[in-house]
């Protein structure tokens, strides 16, 4: 399996995708993937989700499809049968750490505060996922975590978007952004795949300008 860190290197900004239709999945993959957006995060908040994680890792090969959502042991064993190279939860517990450490599944741990990080440190987990970021502080809250906890690496989640992920992205405790609008409602309804493209491809030249 792909390391965590490498799957967070492999693309700037890993889009948060909310899915009601199957049909919808294939032809948006494909728009990330063209616009140079290879990780994926569906999301368990539709009940076509891991339908639609199967579709696109049988039909778009190059993406790194991932489930987010994850708050129970349920769900990652339904993530792995669904193929999932990788899987996001908002929050983290114990038990759920440990069913990820025991499955061996590269997962990304929410957090928020500094005791959540170090919880998920001492449970072996050096990436996570900052979550609400604006609410929990964003720029601010990453800078000073990087202090005291300079192992941490964090993928920000909540409340970003293109304009603010540039300030993200220049952090060195931050691999990539986490962010719904790559696959927004409209647009996906529209099967405007076009308009998402180039999303992606603006999105994608972050790697180029904000290391």
């Amino acid at each position: 399996m792909t390391p965590i860190r490498d799957i967070l290197y492999a693309s700037p900004v890993m889009p948060v995708i909310v899915l009601d239709d199957i049909a919808h999945a294939v032809p948006l993959a494909q728009a990330l993937v063209a616009g140079g957006i290879r990780v994926l995060e569906v999301t368990l908040r539709t009940p076509v989700a891991l339908d639609c994680v199967r579709a696109i890792r049988g039909a778009v090969p190059e993406a790194i499809v991932g489930v987010g959502t994850i708050t129970s042991a349920a769900d990652l064993d339904a993530a792995r049968a669904a193929g999932a190279a990788f899987g996001v939860s908002p929050g983290s517990t114990p038990e759920l750490l440990a069913k990820i450490r025991e499955c061996g599944l590269p997962f990304l741990p929410g957090v928020m505060t500094p005791g959540e990080v170090m919880r998920a440190l001492d449970a072996g987990f050096t990436s996570m996922k900052l979550f609400p970021a604006k609410q929990a502080g964003g720029i601010d809250m990453l800078k000073a975590i990087s202090g005291p906890l300079p192992q941490a690496l964090f993928c920000p989640t909540g409340g970003i978007d293109a304009a603010s992920a540039p300030q993200f992205m220049a952090l060195k405790n931050v691999a990539c952004v986490g962010g719904s609008w790559l696959a927004p409602a409209a647009l996906v309804a529209a099967h405007d795949w076009a308009a998402i493209e180039q999303l992606a491809r603006a999105a994608a030249s972050l790697a180029k300008t904000a290391r």
